[in-house]
């Protein structure tokens, strides 16, 4: 992981620096794994947040923070009557490894001040935010570990804190460079980039490797090293050691062939050569909320999504069957002259034909008279099959009907659900969510949950609001029910509405300020049109527009289903207007 030791130092550094006497005026935990404290100095306010992920554990002032939930979790609670009010002493690391701890100077119940300390620990899967008293005894944590997951150290309230257990490595602050490589040197069997990180403390596979590329230009055995590399290493070493006392990082993110965020790191990273670029940062929070904002957002919306995801799929699946069922039966009912022919073949033979016959054997006067054998139940006179055939062709015919326009149902509900899914995949906010359920319950797609108590009336999300760079307001729809408002309701003659060409997508509103729109502004709208559609990873999307007058809703129709037939179109790239 890219969060080591000695990234986290440069962390409490710069925390010390911005938030040295800070106080803790509100607490949050949009989440059950997160944490957000907004700390209140004489320069203003911070969000200090802080995540025990197993995937991207870390504290980070940052600038944005997620969505805080309607009612507070029981440890939110518990943290608020512990820790509001508390002044921030300052913030330690435990040497150089993954714990940090942040001190707070606190009141307790019966006024008396007391220290809390909040343990973070930055350890993958056991990653933790502990808090315990000066006695050492735990209050609570975000994860508590019984004895039947650790047998090393319990995590409950009123257990006595203990440290995760120490790394046998050297803390590269207080040893000398060649001791470090004569201790890399010992380890002859390893590879460099092992053996450097098996003997710094602080140090992640990432920066081991970058270490080991700049010395060897490869990852050399210990044992193949040169007397030149060694001379190298030792540099390398000993300007590491001289950036973490000095503590003048360098922070960088490297960005992959699809300018995403791949690695970040307080040293340039060369080891992916010239087909990765590399940009640097302002300091080490920026760098750390650049990194793992997209991440973070995907990740968010997997976990609060995950049941209404599988809740939609579950129905998305139930309509396709059914409509392969139905196109299936269509298919038979294309047959259906057949049983009208034998039907009437049977009819004008059945003079000649006897009952307990199972094949009748008649003159195919719509093919040159040639024999036809028909299939018919024995227990029926030649009349009676016929009747039969003739009852089996009419209901074809009337099934044909009726399948027909259940087919049309059915496909345009898919229609819907597919655009109901590409919401709930650009959704991260829990009222989003919330929405979207509502409005597939509203369809009869969810069943609605009744509880006994009387729910209260949820002020609806306003759409998403950009700004073109001339100015012009640009309305994006959150979901389809938005979609419509936005669309049928917010919407004035004048104002331009874009939505992209034959994909699912938001509604897209150009607000017209009085001086009409220009063409630069529409092709911004456009591209905005195009990043809130299912085809916002694509090279180039088509985006319809038009005025909004031109924009039709059929009777019936699902919420965001629209016509218009007078439009224009345009070619553009997918822009994220949150990156403007």
């Amino acid at each position: 992981m890219a969060l080591d030791g000695i990234y986290l130092n440069f962390l409490v550094a710069s925390a010390n620096e911005l938030l040295a006497g800070a106080k803790v005026d509100k607490i949050h935990q949009p989440s059950k794994n997160e944490l957000v404290f907004i700390m209140r100095t004489r320069g203003g306010m911070h969000k200090l947040y802080f995540t025990a992920d197993a995937n991207s554990p870390r504290f980070c002032v940052v600038d944005s923070v997620p969505e805080n939930p309607q009612t507070p979790p029981m440890l939110c609670m518990l943290f608020r009557k512990r820790l509001t009010g508390a002044t921030l002493i300052g913030v330690e690391q435990y040497g150089l490894d993954r714990t940090v701890f942040f001190n707070f100077d606190a009141v307790n119940d019966i006024g008396d001040r007391v220290k809390l300390t909040l343990a973070v620990e930055i350890m993958a899967q056991h990653s933790n935010v502990i808090l315990f008293g000066e006695d050492g005894r735990i209050v609570d944590a975000l994860r508590r570990v019984d004895s039947e997951t650790s047998s090393y150290r319990l995590v409950l309230p009123g257990a006595q804190y203990k440290l995760p257990p120490p790394q046998e490595k050297i803390d590269i602050r207080n040893a000398e460079p060649q001791d470090i490589c004569d201790k890399i040197f010992s380890l002859s069997n390893q590879r460099l980039s092992s053996a450097i990180l098996k003997t710094v403390q602080g140090v992640s596979p990432l920066i081991s490797r970058e270490i080991a590329y700049r010395v060897t230009y490869d990852d050399k055995s210990v044992s193949e090293l040169l007397s030149e590399e060694k001379m190298s290493l030792l540099c390398e070493i000993s300007a590491l050691k001289t950036l973490v006392l000095n503590g003048n990082p360098k922070p960088s993110m490297v960005l992959d062939e699809n300018n995403k965020p791949m690695e970040f790191s307080y040293i340039p990273i060369t080891q992916y050569g010239s087909s990765y670029r590399l940009i640097e940062k302002e300091n080490v929070f920026t760098l750390l909320e650049g990194f793992y904002s997209e991440r973070d957002r995907v990740l968010r919306t997997r976990s609060k999504g995950t049941e209404l995801f599988k809740q939609l799929d579950t129905v998305i699946e139930r309509v396709v069957r059914k409509l392969n069922n139905q196109r299936e039966d269509l298919r038979k009912c294309e047959d259906r002259d057949a049983l009208r022919i034998k039907a009437e073949l049977i009819t004008a033979s059945q003079y000649k034909l006897e009952k307990g016959n199972s094949i009748y054997e008649v003159e195919n006067y719509y093919d040159n008279n040639s024999i036809m054998k028909i299939a018919v139940d024995p227990a029926l006179s030649p009349s009676q099959n016929a009747q039969k055939l003739y009852k089996d062709y009419r209901k074809a015919c009337t099934a044909e009907n009726m399948l027909i326009k259940l087919i049309e149902e059915g496909e345009n509900d898919l229609e819907y659900l597919e655009s109901v899914k590409d919401m709930l995949l650009r959704s991260t906010l829990e009222r989003e969510f919330s929405e979207i359920k509502d409005e597939l319950v509203a369809q009869g797609f969810l069943k609605s949950k009744k509880s006994g108590k009387k729910q209260m009336k949820k002020q609806a999300l306003a759409p998403l609001e950009f700004k073109t760079s001339q100015g012009l307001t640009v309305l994006v729809g959150r979901n389809n029910t938005q979609n419509d408002k936005l669309t049928f309701k917010m919407g004035k003659r004048g104002d331009m509405w874009l939505h992209s060409q034959k994909c699912p997508g938001s509604h897209v509103l150009l607000v017209n300020d009085g001086n009409g729109i220009p063409d630069d502004a529409i092709v911004e709208a456009a591209e905005i049109a195009a990043f809130y559609s299912s085809a916002k990873d694509g090279t180039v999307v088509t985006v319809d527009y038009t005025d909004v007058k031109n924009i039709k809703k059929p009777n019936g129709a699902k919420p965001g289903f629209v016509v218009y037939y007078t439009y224009y179109s345009v070619n553009v790239k997918p822009k994220d207007p949150s990156n403007n």
